[in-house]
């Protein structure tokens, strides 16, 4: 009798290993689901914050919460330990984003980065000279770096809405453009946005720093090591005066970016480990019963561990729970404004809310379209294949979606004046809402939607 040949299910989820994405398509993918994500739950926030919770939300936000031993303590509110503890896991997938780019990604070649290094400079100098042309002074002065930062999951899931509509390379640009912008950000956040400094905490953070370079000189690629000194680190830093958070990016430059094991010789002992496995599989199918076939399975497992770098496989281990947890935590901790219908006019108008929506919304798109076109002018840099300023007009609406970075430096820079706050959250979130409806139209138009049957740009979608 025939041998009668047994069929494989395969479940849905299975299908993934199928599946090959590069790392900036996977970092595409899961920005997008971010951002729709983060707009939920920006809505529940606002949703919260006038209803008949409001005062529930308000009293969830003020919760003391302490952590550590008598005699070692930190208390501090919900709030704070969202805005100075879960941002720092941010700030570390921030701090593994740059890293990559610029070792090996879209900045890497600085030819190819000058195009959206120019048009990023824009994208924040000019906001800033809008803001303070508005603000010259006073209190509401220290809000000048709030419209600077574009949020890259805003952005790019708004413009993955428009599919086939776009190539691929003005995601790419966008990508790159708001990585720059976030290292603008974390600079300022740094230099300018920082409390009375603490000696003592400073100098065990500069402990910490070396440590972790030692590590990486070391030759250590397990995680656990960094992230006890990581703590440390973050420990002396909120301490310090100088922000927390700052702590997540100062780590990840310090992780290594040099796998262990070199592709070349990582295929020679798979091919040979291979044919272990079909040796020990023969012997016995039955994979539970099999001690060598597990066995060779798990130093495969180790292997294919060792081969990829560790800033890179931590970036992907953390992307996904820091893109769904952790900052939409943060947006419902902070997007939620109170809304005076009576008094909103005057809110809009507020020299504050004022500053910051023209800032984002007419001084990134003049920043960022304007210096990318002097830039190719000058002959300085060349517009990426397949891209036109059409396109680059679309990105600079889009660069006015401020919401994660530009909330967050809005809590640094109007801490302990609630009512420049409330302007500032106003401010950040009509801008965000005009800047993501007026680039999505204007690239709707704008674009050529391909012909059927004719070989469009692959277009990224949210899983």
């Amino acid at each position: 009798m025939p041998k009668r040949i047994k069929k494989e299910y395969i479940a849905p989820w299975e299908k993934a290993f199928d599946r090959v994405l590069t790392p900036l398509e996977a970092f595409i993918h899961r920005q997008t689901t971010s951002g729709i994500l983060l707009m939920l739950c920006a809505v529940l926030a606002i949703l919260l914050a006038n209803g008949p919770w409001k005062e529930v939300y308000q009293h969830v936000l003020h919760l003391p919460f302490t952590i550590g031993v008598p005699g070692f303590e930190l208390s501090k509110s919900l709030h704070h330990w969202i805005n100075d503890g879960l941002m720092a896991l941010f700030f570390f997938v921030v701090g593994l984003e740059l890293k990559r780019e610029i070792l090996v990604g879209e900045l890497a070649d600085f030819r190819q980065a000058l195009f959206p290094i120019f048009a990023a400079i824009g994208g924040m100098v000019v906001p800033v000279i809008v803001y303070m042309a508005l603000n010259p002074g006073g209190a509401a002065f220290d809000g000048w770096g709030i419209p600077m930062a574009t949020d890259i999951a805003f952005a790019l899931g708004t413009l993955a809405l428009l599919g086939a509509r776009i190539p691929k390379n003005l995601l790419t640009f966008l990508v790159a453009l708001a990585i720059i912008d976030d290292l603008g950000a974390v600079t300022v956040i740094a230099l300018f946005y920082t409390a009375s400094l603490n000696t003592m905490a400073l100098v065990l953070a500069g402990g910490a720093v070396i440590l972790l370079a030692a590590l990486n000189l070391g030759g250590i690629r397990k995680p656990l090591p960094y992230v006890l000194i990581g703590v440390v680190l973050w420990i002396a830093m909120l301490k310090s005066g100088v922000h927390a958070t700052l702590a997540g990016v100062i780590l990840a430059f310090t992780i290594p970016m040099r796998p262990k094991y070199d592709p070349v010789r990582f295929m020679e002992q798979i091919n040979s480990m291979v044919s272990h496995i079909r040796q020990a599989y023969k012997n016995e199918e039955n994979i539970i019963k099999n001690d060598e076939l597990r066995a060779r399975i798990r130093a495969l497992g180790k292997g294919v561990q060792l081969v990829q770098a560790p800033a890179q496989t931590l970036e992907r281990n953390m992307h996904l729970p820091v893109a769904y947890l952790v900052i939409p935590i943060f947006a419902l901790a902070n997007a939620g404004i109170p809304v005076d219908w009576a008094s909103l006019g005057s809110v809009i108008t507020h020299p504050v809310s004022l500053g910051i929506a023209a800032g984002l919304f007419f001084g990134k798109l003049i920043g960022i379209t304007g210096f990318a076109w002097v830039a190719v002018k000058m002959g300085v840099a060349a517009l990426p294949d397949g891209l036109n300023f059409r396109h680059i007009v679309g990105v600079g609406f889009m660069g006015g979606i401020g919401f994660t970075m530009s909330i967050f430096i809005a809590e640094l820079g109007f801490a302990g004046d609630p009512q420049n706050l409330l302007m500032a959250k106003t401010g950040i979130l009509v801008a965000s809402i005009l800047a993501g409806i007026s680039g999505f139209v204007w690239l709707y138009f704008t674009s050529e939607k391909p012909a059927v049957g004719e070989d469009a740009p692959e277009a990224f979608e949210p899983h």
